[in-house]
């Protein structure tokens, strides 16, 4: 058992507390990983906020996270201890129908324990103060070594720098695969994306890769149009700005809607208008953002008749075991850009202040 720094959340809406926690060894099939970056991410706010409907505390938030493996439980075959990794919150088993079909990246071989806040097995590897502390989405990387899943973890190149590859763990891998799977964004397509934090940057930089001629960038924070301009944003508005709704802005301004339109808040009011800013006949719409616990969209079933289609993406999009090592890639041969990404590098103890400056949206 090795005792470490974790930020442990006891209850809902209050601040993280840093405390000294122990971390059991792994047992068979799962890794225990030293953590060498962490991000913070809206979702980890989210669950601390208390709306969370699989919230369970005390808890050890972090999903974006790369570390060293420090040792192994009986049968892991595809790491061994000093192996650079990236934890997934979404696995990747292989085994599964899930893992099997090509259309989609959510394996649920792990989902009902890791749901619940638990190991496979349905317990705990930390403990604080004789309390059981429960994991979070399979990774727990608010904590200087955590236990995940052997399918849980994406060895990657041990040369990439670790505090900036962690966010590849969530935002950014979300975004980029969003537009390049999800939507499959075509070469001269115009888009509009909602929302310009960490995943709509992302979602830019997919759309540009692949082409798009047209990139509409849409936040009520002007101080973000700079950053989404150098990502590859054409132009950025604010709804704010017009008396009419911004999808009817947007079927103006693109001579009948958008070929390909993001929403990257979680607001259910932008998804309906996302969908409806899109063309008649083609235009699709991918739901990035995650909504609050019984929050329902709506729009009149004409829009969808009339051609235009609404999906979802999870992670992008991305098979996660099989795809990070390749981002990680892509990122070291400066396909995707990575460090532009990163606006503040805090200690581990001053945690409660990145999530600060994310509220702020600094």
């Amino acid at each position: 058992v090795l005792k470490c720094k974790a930020a442990v959340a006891w209850e809902a809406g209050k601040p993280l507390s840093l405390e000294e926690v122990e971390v059991a060894p792994p047992k068979a099939h799962e890794v225990r990983i030293k953590i060498v970056a962490t991000a913070v991410c809206h979702t980890d706010a989210y669950t601390l906020s208390g709306a969370d409907p699989e919230g369970c505390f005390p808890v050890i938030l972090g999903h974006e996270g790369a570390g060293i493996v420090e040792s192994v439980g009986e049968g892991v075959t595809k790491v061994k201890p000093g192996d650079t990794v990236i934890p997934l919150y979404i696995p990747q088993c292989g085994e599964c129908k899930f893992c099997k079909n090509p259309k989609t990246n959510l394996c649920q071989k792990i989902r009902i324990t890791q749901g619940k806040g638990l190991m496979p097995d349905g317990t705990s590897r930390f403990t604080c103060k004789g309390k059981q502390i429960y994991h979070f989405m399979g990774t727990s990387t608010f904590s200087e070594y955590t236990v995940v899943a052997d399918i849980s973890v994406a060895k990657i190149d041990a040369a990439a720098p670790l505090d900036k590859v962690c966010l590849l763990g969530c935002g950014i891998s979300t975004g980029y695969g969003a537009a390049v799977n999800t939507a499959k964004v075509e070469p001269g397509s115009t888009c509009a994306v909602f929302g310009l934090g960490g995943v709509g940057l992302a979602v830019i930089m997919g759309c540009k890769i692949t082409g798009a001629s047209r990139i509409i960038g849409i936040d009520l924070n002007k101080d973000k149009y700079a950053k989404a301009k150098e990502f590859g944003a054409t132009e950025c508005i604010s709804p704010q700005d017009f008396k009419k709704p911004i999808q009817e802005v947007l079927v103006e301004m693109t001579d009948g809607g958008v070929d390909y339109s993001f929403e990257c808040i979680g607001n259910v009011g932008v998804m309906r208008a996302a969908l409806e800013a899109c063309h008649k006949g083609w235009g699709v719409s991918v739901i990035v953002g995650v909504a609050a616990a019984g929050q329902e969209i709506s729009t009149r079933p004409f829009q969808l008749v009339t051609g235009r289609t609404w999906k979802g993406t999870a992670f992008g999009g991305w098979k996660s075991v099989d795809s990070v090592p390749k981002l990680v890639t892509e990122y070291m041969s400066k396909k995707i850009k990575v460090d532009e990404f990163v606006t503040h590098t805090l200690p581990f103890d001053k945690i409660n202040e990145a999530f600060e400056l994310m509220h702020t949206g600094k």
